[in-house]
């Protein structure tokens, strides 16, 4: 698992000096929900509301695209005038001023003021410079993205002043910030004695605890230390509290969210893709603060219960082999009613009522019927309704004398009108059209166009015509099937809010990503043949007309299995 030396994840030196800004603009919506769905995909830690609150729904939020002295192209995100987070090589990395709002975000390496001034520097972190805690060392596998804090404080550095977040473990009052590298580096030696350098895993019990240190079951109780969130009204210990909430999410896991297509599982996918998302909101899962501290011991406990059956495939790596759905513990697990989201879109961190928009097709002079409108004032590229057209056709027919004398349902056709709605085969035997054909082949020609109108708001108009929101089953991996749902924006619909919603009352995974062939759309996948709640959710409560959606018609019938 561990090499020589840590590898930097990000490049600690990059903004040390001078870099060259090329642009500083204001995010657009496509982008900024982009944002989001990039921030929910790459840190499945953070819950809907944090995400949300990271990238928010309407403060200024900036996108600068600098040079760093080395010649990078990095792209920066700014919120509120900081940098919250920053893109290189497309991979998206977390600033310091986003680990301090949210510590826990990545798995931490505790170090000393004097080692960090060599990372500054663009040497690499190596292991005799890391400060064990009580716990161990956070797992993680090649290439993971870690964060670097100091002794003290899980905090990381630049030139303004960060907040204090108390430590994971609270750090032993005799090794202060004050003492040499070297009495440092030969202490963290003597606590990593027994850590191997080849790949192999740390023993239990391996590091000791330090003289004065409180155990990490100790510092659970304290309340200064942050990141349990504990439901104030229990009255169990924070320990017990976070056990619980632990064997929750696990068991809510296995029920709703893991498959038997799934299997093998990685246990660190279980964990981060899966457990993470069943915390309730407001609750964080910290296993540290748990009994079990480690993800591999909670789940022996949970082989012994012949919940599941755990193997390492292959050196180093355990994974979930087999699941017993109809264990006690799984079937009897029931989770609360969701809160109801009844016509609810969340937009930054305010619930706003969700109202459907207006939508009015419209019709666009090409080129080819100017001569017909210009009379009435149009020109190329004029936005007419249907209404409107209909006028001015009928007032160029009575202003040209062209009403038929002896039947008053008929128009005769001079050369405008021949030349802007008979094709090229009729020209010369086609003389007159009832009023009804004649309207209808006018607004056939014209070219299509709309405008919507969302409550409050000034219409906007649009050429050509508004794209359904498109739902669609694709067939996946070992015959799984996915709901895809697309088109969510153009009807006002924020794709993450509307992925959380059928989460919830479909009781599957989902996930948001940007659409094939597109820039600036993004869909909803939802694990199963969801397209019923998705037609309840659409249709009942959002009440947005049906002729919009299409793919409705691929629900599963009544008694057929998804």
């Amino acid at each position: 698992m561990w090499s020589p030396s840590l590898p930097q994840a990000t490049p600690a030196d990059m903004f040390a000096k001078a870099f060259r800004v090329k642009s500083n603009t204001a995010i657009k919506g496509s982008d900024r929900r982009k944002l989001r769905a990039d921030v929910t995909a790459v840190f499945p830690t953070l819950g809907t509301d944090q995400v949300s609150e990271l990238v928010p729904g309407k403060e200024e939020l900036n996108i600068v695209k600098l040079y760093a002295h080395r010649g990078d192209a990095v792209t920066v995100y700014v919120s509120g005038g900081n940098p919250i987070l920053f893109e290189l090589e497309k991979n998206l990395y977390p600033t310091v001023y986003t680990l301090w709002s949210y510590p826990d975000l990545l798995p931490t390496f505790t170090t000393w003021p004097l080692v960090l001034e060599k990372l500054v520097g663009g040497a690499d972190l190596m292991l005799p410079g890391l400060v064990v805690p009580p716990a161990g060392l956070p797992q993680v596998q090649k290439g993971d993205l870690c964060a670097i804090a100091l002794v003290g404080n899980r905090r990381s550095g630049d030139k303004s002043s960060p907040p204090s977040i108390a430590p994971l473990a609270l750090d032993p009052p005799d090794l202060s910030e004050e003492k040499g590298s070297v009495q440092a580096d030969s202490t963290v030696q003597g606590d990593m004695r027994r850590l191997t350098l080849e790949g192999e895993e740390q023993e239990e019990g391996e590091v000791q605890q330090r003289c004065g240190e409180k155990s990490l079951s100790e510092a659970t109780e304290d309340p200064s230390v942050g990141g349990l969130n504990p439901d104030p009204t229990d009255s169990k210990t924070l320990q017990e509290q976070m056990d619980e909430l632990l064997q929750r999410c696990f068991l809510r896991a296995l029920k709703y969210r893991v498959k038997k297509a799934d299997l093998p599982l990685l246990t660190s996918t279980l964990l981060g893709s899966h457990m993470f998302s069943c915390c309730p909101e407001g609750r964080q899962l910290d296993i540290k603060k748990s009994s079990y501290k480690k993800l591999s011991k909670f789940l022996q406990h949970m082989q012994q219960e012949q919940i599941i059956q755990v193997q390492e495939l292959s050196k180093g790596v355990e994974s979930v082999v087999a699941v017993d759905w109809k264990h006690p513990r799984i079937t009897s697990f029931v989770i609360p009613e969701p809160s109801p989201t009844s016509q609810t879109i969340q937009e930054g961190s305010r619930e706003q009522p969700y109202h459907p928009p207006d939508i009015k097709s419209l019709y666009c002079v090409p080129a080819s019927m100017t001569l017909l409108f210009q009379e009435s004032g149009h020109k190329k590229g004029s936005i007419l309704e249907g209404s409107e057209v209909r006028t001015i056709v009928i007032n160029y027919a009575k202003k040209n004398d062209l009403v038929d004398a002896d039947n008053k349902n008929l128009v005769k056709l001079d050369p405008i009108l021949c030349d802007c709605i008979l094709e090229k085969g009729e020209q010369h035997t086609v003389m007159k059209l009832p009023w009804d054909s004649l309207l209808n082949r006018c607004l056939e020609k014209l070219q299509p166009a709309y405008q919507v109108t969302f409550p409050g708001q000034e219409p906007i108009v649009k050429k050509g015509k508004i794209c359904p929101i498109d739902i669609t089953l694709a067939q996946r991996a070992s015959n799984k099937k996915v709901t895809v749902v697309r088109n969510l924006e153009a009807y006002g619909l924020d794709p993450c809010s509307v992925a959380t919603i059928l989460q919830q009352r479909c009781q599957a995974s989902t996930t948001v990503t940007p659409a094939p062939g597109t820039k600036d759309i993004l869909q909803v996948q939802i694990q199963g043949n969801q397209i019923h709640h998705l037609g309840r959710l659409l249709l009942e409560e959002y009440r947005l007309p049906r002729k919009h959606i299409q793919g409705l018609e691929k629900a599963p019938k009544p008694g057929k299995k998804k």
